[in-house]
């Protein structure tokens, strides 16, 4: 584990949200690292403050935009939740990363925006739209055989194509990097943020379930759709090249 040695103890007493470190200590890097940001940002540090905005403000403008109408209302609530983050520094409990305590807030002013907004479906019937039985299917299911063959029934007739031959050079082409990037944007609200966070931020599983309040299982699923749509576009793009 690489650790930091801490040779000085703390002269003050810690406040709320952060650890006492004792001299002598060995601190994962990653927790005092953590630390020092919090004491940092609680000390009106702008510049700590504005690579926070950076490292997060577009993920979250992503993550808004499944709650709301359009792109400007989720700037607009991202903009309200860095006003409330600058606010409740002092009172962060550290009972979570600050990261999924920024995020936190974010969902809870994102859903009540959305809810005032007449126009907007609200997140929950989208995650039900998404999981629900008449869903149109990932895959094509003529690709599987049917129900009613004796030997493989449900397994796969046309299976996904093995990608070789300059495979590699075709996905780094900027052809490609465009189809990608718009068919993650024509995913559905909830599965397009789950992908995101996913296999483009590379957040753990649970840190996307406890900020979009989805489950587990939920989240497997929604993951697995986006793929699979993504995948879908990419494979009829390789298949005409």
């Amino acid at each position: 584990m690489a650790g930091v040695w801490v040779e000085a103890a703390e002269t003050t007493p810690p406040r709320t949200g952060e650890a006492k470190i004792d001299a002598g200590q060995v601190v994962d890097r990653g927790v005092f690292t953590a630390a020092a940001q919090l004491y940092q940002l609680r000390s009106g540090d702008t510049e700590e403050f504005e690579r926070l905005v950076v490292t997060h403000h577009a993920l979250m403008c992503r993550v808004a935009r499944a709650h709301v109408a359009s792109s400007a209302i989720a700037e607009d609530v991202v903009q309200d939740t860095w006003i409330a983050v600058l606010d409740g520094l002092t009172a962060f409990e550290g009972r979570s990363s600050l990261r999924t305590w920024m995020f936190q807030i974010l969902r809870n002013l994102a859903r009540r925006r959305g809810q005032r907004e007449a126009r907007v479906v609200p997140f929950s019937s989208l995650l039900a739209t998404e999981l629900g039985e008449g869903t149109l299917p990932s895959v094509d299911p003529e690709r599987f055989n049917p129900p009613s063959d004796h030997e493989w029934p449900g397994h796969w007739l046309w299976p996904p194509r093995q990608w070789e031959g300059g495979v590699e050079e075709r996905l780094l082409h900027a052809e490609t990097h465009a189809l990608m990037a718009a068919s993650i944007e024509e995913l559905p609200p909830v599965q397009r943020t789950v992908l995101w966070l996913r296999c483009i931020e590379g957040w753990a599983s649970e840190e996307v379930c406890l900020p979009l309040e989805i489950s587990a299982a939920n989240q497997r699923v929604l993951l697995h759709r986006a793929r699979s749509n993504v995948r879908g576009s990419l494979e009829a793009l390789l298949e005409e090249s």
